[in-house]
């Protein structure tokens, strides 16, 4: 057999000879889940190296006062004096979530919650005015309707859906709309085009939560939204082992968030974003997973006779289905449904099943299922709850990586308790 040999000479010509060569490939998103934004380190490991410290030094004055010469004219972005102002680490998971949602800069923080309030914060002032969709997460609304009020900063809250209200919604002192995407707890899909169009229009900046989508299965700014935010606790860690949240869009309008979070101070431990990095590798895989198994679950619940209705982006019935279909790669793994009975019937079906666990969350690799009314609006009287149309009957499953077969299993011998 003739040895075959590297010819760099016929690989040139190759290329000449084929123009498509030569372009070239874009990478897929679990290539960017796994390399994107790679930057060396002064020890050749494959994986990311724990900075862990508080502060840094500097060689002498003369080394110091170069760097805060270059620090005030923009510069002086490869290094820092004080951990609440960046940390290698860091900066490593923050450079792969700006690969992943397309962004010229991506911000970590401690948590979600962290992120949305600081760009809340930082974005407006007394006087000031946003819009946010109604079936927004409930500490968001909580944030912007109680909090931000007592700074003097107005709040309209709107139907998810109806765009229609929120161009009614908007005054001259508006300055951001608010929205997420899919919803929850009823995974309703914001047609980005139809947003963006609207806020430009009236020279309004947009935020995205686009926490139940993940960069794999929505990429927001793609479709013009200015700001996407992600609890990072969910599926970018994926193993319901830390908290952490991010903020990504266009490098000059990041810049004033990154200046906020040194003064607010909710940065994110490196420890954390080494476990966000290790978590980020395995995402394509997890969310490619998870999208098939809430996709095979919701037809399953659809066709049960004990099952009333099920919210879920893949099913042909769900109110933005054709939205869904337009704008995503995949819809997610999280169902939504109600079956049919009370408070209590209802639970019986919960504490029956044995593989997911009743849990608030999602997006890990272990199943989670909750029931809303006993969980996360609890505090909340029936009334309350109707009038958020949060029923009593309302389940909420978010979808792990175990086989679905036994997940279907599972669900079809805990729903005959219902």
């Amino acid at each position: 057999m003739d040895t075959i040999r590297f010819s760099p000479e016929l690989l040139r010509a190759e290329r000449a000879a084929n123009p498509e060569f030569t372009r070239p490939r874009q990478p897929g998103p679990s290539t960017r889940s796994v390399h994107g934004g790679r930057r060396p380190n002064p020890y050749n490991a494959v994986a990311d190296p724990i900075v862990q410290t508080a502060t840094y030094t500097f060689k002498d004055t003369a080394d110091l006062r170069d760097f805060m010469e270059a620090r005030m004219w923009g510069g002086g972005q490869g290094r820092t004096e004080y951990g609440r102002y960046g940390n290698p680490t860091v900066a490593a998971v923050e450079a792969r979530l700006a690969a992943l949602e397309g962004a010229g800069d991506a911000i970590a923080f401690a948590s979600g919650m962290a992120a949305i309030t600081t760009v809340l914060l930082a974005m407006l002032s007394s006087g000031s005015h946003l819009v946010i969709t109604d079936d927004c997460y409930r500490r968001t609304r909580q944030f912007c309707q109680t909090f931000l009020k007592r700074l003097g900063i107005g709040c309209t809250v709107v139907p998810m859906g109806d765009y229609p209200a929120l161009e009614a919604a908007i005054r001259p002192e508006t300055r951001l709309i608010v929205s997420e995407s899919p919803t929850n707890p009823y995974l309703r899909v914001l047609d980005l085009e139809r947003l963006v169009e609207i806020a430009r229009r009236h020279r309004i900046k947009t935020l995205v939560d686009a926490t139940f989508a993940t960069p794999l299965n929505q990429r927001p700014l793609e479709w013009g939204v200015d700001l996407v935010v992600h609890s990072a606790t969910k599926y970018l860690a994926g193993h319901n082992d830390l908290l952490a949240g991010v903020l990504a869009g266009e490098a000059g309008l990041m810049a004033s968030f990154r200046d906020a979070l040194g003064v607010m101070g909710s940065v994110i431990d490196p420890h954390n974003a080494a476990l966000l990095l290790r978590g980020l590798k395995t995402l394509g895989l997890r969310v490619d997973r998870q999208n098939q198994s809430a996709q095979a679950a919701a037809e399953f619940l659809a066709s049960h006779p004990v099952v009333e209705q099920v919210w879920y982006p893949g099913l042909p019935d769900h109110p933005d289905h054709a939205v869904a279909v337009r704008q995503m790669n995949g819809f997610g793994g999280v169902v939504s449904f109600t079956v049919r009975g009370d408070l209590q019937s209802t639970a019986r079906f919960v504490d029956a099943l044995q593989i997911p666990q009743l849990a608030t969350s999602l997006g890990g690799t272990e199943s989670l299922v909750s029931q809303p009314a006993l969980m996360s609006h609890y505090d909340l009287g029936p009334a309350e709850r109707e009038a958020l149309g949060v029923r009593d009957n309302l389940v909420r499953l978010a979808l792990g990586i175990e086989d679905i077969e036994d997940l279907i299993a599972d669900l079809e011998q805990a729903l005959t308790f219902v």
